[in-house]
């Protein structure tokens, strides 16, 4: 259950080279163009391309690449976009293609709650895939893995890791905790 009125539902990114960035949310993060077009920026004569992508074919975009970055800024405001994986077979195979494609500031860590990997896109916007782990601990926390363990030890040593940190305990006690306080709860 989640709290009724709002869900998350996409993002939309500006972007400085289309083309760069189209390539790698599609053949890199497999999101397919669902539509593409323009549209007027306002009454300044200007336009906006854009290209939607998604991975659902439920959802018409979950990113949108919009023209028209500016390229004086030199700061990125979003902190990171992030992907759940399906299971930690996808994240490591993914973490595969990043090192493949070179992805820069390439990482994998634990959290404790959860097994990611990091890389920025082409344009400095840091990727974040990820599964959740079946515990829960106090955040935040960033622990570095050797993503070369097989799955088994690696899981094993995540989750010797989360005991040893606070508040360790399952994650259907925490969801439970979380439900109530945002009054859904079934109870």
């Amino acid at each position: 259950m989640i709290r009724p009125g709002l869900k998350f539902s996409h993002l939309g990114l500006f972007v400085h080279d289309m083309q760069v960035m189209e390539d790698f949310y599609t053949r890199v993060l497999e999101f397919t163009v669902t539509d593409r077009g323009r549209l007027p920026i306002g009454t300044t004569g200007k336009f906006a391309d854009l290209v939607f992508t998604s991975r659902d074919p439920d959802e018409h975009h979950q990113i949108v690449l919009v023209s028209g970055r500016p390229a004086e800024i030199s700061f990125n405001i979003i902190n990171q976009l992030s992907l759940r994986a399906d299971s930690l077979g996808t994240l490591r195979k993914m973490y595969h293609r990043f090192v493949n494609e070179k992805v820069a500031n390439l990482t994998a860590v634990t959290h404790g709650n959860a097994i990611s990997v990091y890389g920025l896109d082409p344009e400095g916007v840091r990727v974040e895939l990820y599964i959740d782990t079946p515990w829960y601990v106090s955040q935040p926390i960033r622990v570095p893995l050797d993503f070369e363990m097989d799955d088994t030890a690696l899981m094993h040593w995540a989750e010797q890791h989360a005991r040893a940190l606070p508040g360790f305990r399952p994650r259907a006690q925490w969801r439970a905790e979380m439900a109530r306080r945002m009054g859904v709860s079934e109870t």
